[in-house]
């Protein structure tokens, strides 16, 4: 048993599970471990209720309308344990990850839903910059500044995004990782993010693959495109959501950069890029833990 079991345990009693066979399936900001019968716990970090009750939601009301989604079991939840959140979800049979295409499938799906009977919080492109950028100790003053002022120009930006497609329920972290496929086909996963916001969103989330890192090919870029439906690149105001995706990517390797070098020398690399320092996209950048 690890540490976190007896706050796991305290969960399991609630809604009458055996927490004694437990294993840990990962252990970062929200902690996964699986259970006997096909169930997974998800233990959120604090403060997270509100989420955990949006994801329940989420999952049951896209099961409703035949969306393959992870499933949320018949509990009672989320169970709240000293100020966390745990959730119960059915485990995945065997599968594999998904590609562009099959997540293109699901975003088609996803975007043309009618709004769902309770409210979806307003999508939060920046969420957690703030605080990625005060616990970044690696940061000089310079460079935090630079960044500072780069999140306040994007903030007014997106304020002023350009009308696009309709606005809907969009999942809000849009990758091929949050596709898992099984015998029955692409299932989407890991709904945290899921809002109400452009659902432009979603698809520059795949597009900066292809156009600021590289890692995308032009032929799996226009697959994406055809299979969806649309270019997200040439709507007017996709610059503004790529630049703030990249700000994600560069915050977020400053986060974890102090003590580590390898991860420290992408994050200036990356932070060298979105100021200019290393021509045109793609870029492409190195990814970090």
């Amino acid at each position: 048993m690890t540490a976190v079991d007896p706050l796991l345990a305290a969960a399991c009693r609630t809604v009458g599970v055996d927490p004694s066979r437990a294993t840990l399936i990962r252990a970062g900001e929200n902690t996964l471990y699986r259970l006997p019968n096909r169930l997974v716990a998800r233990v959120t970090r604090a403060g997270q209720l509100g989420a955990a009750v949006k994801e329940v939601r989420v999952s049951r009301w896209l099961s409703a309308l035949g969306v393959p989604v992870v499933e949320a079991a018949d509990f009672v939840q989320p169970v709240e344990v000293d100020g966390r959140a745990v959730t119960f979800w059915r485990d995945l049979a065997a599968h594999r990850c998904g590609t562009t295409t099959e997540l293109a499938d699901l975003l088609r799906l996803l975007h043309a839903l009618p709004p769902p009977d309770f409210e979806l919080p307003a999508l939060a492109p920046f969420v957690r910059l703030q605080e990625r950028l005060d616990e970044a100790s690696a940061l000089s003053t310079a460079d935090r500044r630079w960044l500072l002022d780069h999140l306040a120009d994007l903030e007014k930006r997106y304020a002023a995004l350009p009308a696009g497609r309709p606005w809907c329920a969009v999942h809000g972290d849009a990758w091929d990782g949050n596709v898992a496929v099984t015998e029955y086909g692409p299932v989407l996963l890991d709904l945290e993010r899921f809002a109400y916001g452009p659902p432009e969103w979603d698809l520059t989330s795949v597009a900066v693959d292809h156009t600021t890192f590289g890692c995308l090919s032009a032929a799996d870029w226009a697959a994406f495109c055809d299979r969806y439906g649309d270019d997200v690149t040439t709507w007017a105001g996709f610059d503004v959501l790529r630049d703030i995706r990249e700000l994600r990517k560069v915050t977020f390797a400053w986060q974890l950069a102090e003590g580590r070098p390898y991860i420290a020398e992408q994050a200036a690399f990356r932070l060298a890029c979105i100021r200019g320092s290393h021509g045109p996209r793609p870029w492409h950048w190195t990814e970090v833990p």
